[in-house]
């Protein structure tokens, strides 16, 4: 008896998309720069080397001789390691000419109020809306709003007793201002009042 031919099903399994970036005329470090250009927020090493298929290590040693090239050259941008990614920024030197564009009205700045609320949070933190309204001395609810929704706050939890919702600041502000972590903010905090001054001023409706 002879046997039935057997019938090839059809692979649903997807083709290997492995990415070759030894094959770019850049080679990683084209890639990784093309990569850092379209981010809004500081990449990781990992990510980096998952996305582009190579070695973190290789990753690693790319990207610190690229940082130390930028440092050398007069380009108008250097790469920084900041908020646990890396990130392109702006040369310091070049402050003037940025702060002169952003004048010109290319952007929404924040408001005297927002950036008041926004360092009372960033040196108080976790803080509640009620402890910053004391230290304003007005009601920030609306400044608050704004500041989650532009991403440089958010809400970490609720307090133990008073169950008040507790700010803070996000990676994304770290990144704005190109600090590493809330310990490289200049020394400010000693001059805001403690916190017991704080709930004080709360209970008297200064909120």
């Amino acid at each position: 008896m002879t046997a039935e031919p057997t019938t090839q099903t059809p692979s649903t399994e997807p083709a290997d998309t492995a990415l070759d970036v030894s094959g770019l005329r850049g080679g990683l470090r084209g890639a990784i720069e093309a990569v850092l250009m379209v981010v809004d927020e500081p990449i990781g090493e990992i990510d980096l080397a998952v996305a582009l298929d190579v070695p973190l290590d290789d990753v690693r040693n790319e990207l610190v001789r690229l940082e130390g090239e930028y440092a050398r050259d007069t380009r108008g941008y250097c790469l920084r390691s900041v908020g646990g990614g890396w990130r392109f920024y702006s040369r310091p030197d070049y402050a003037p000419v940025v702060e002169k564009f952003f004048i010109g009205g290319q952007r929404a700045k924040l408001t005297q109020a927002a950036l008041e609320t926004l360092a009372v949070i960033a040196y108080r933190q976790p803080v509640s809306r009620g402890r910053v309204g004391a230290v304003r001395g007005v009601s920030v609810d609306s400044v608050v709003r704004t500041l989650i929704t532009r991403g440089l706050v958010e809400e970490l939890g609720e307090e133990g007793e008073s169950g008040a919702t507790l700010l803070g600041t996000t990676p994304y502000f770290l990144a704005r201002l190109g600090l590493g972590s809330l310990a490289e903010l200049p020394a400010l905090a000693p001059f805001l009042p403690d916190v017991d001054v704080l709930d004080e001023l709360a209970e008297q409706g200064l909120t």
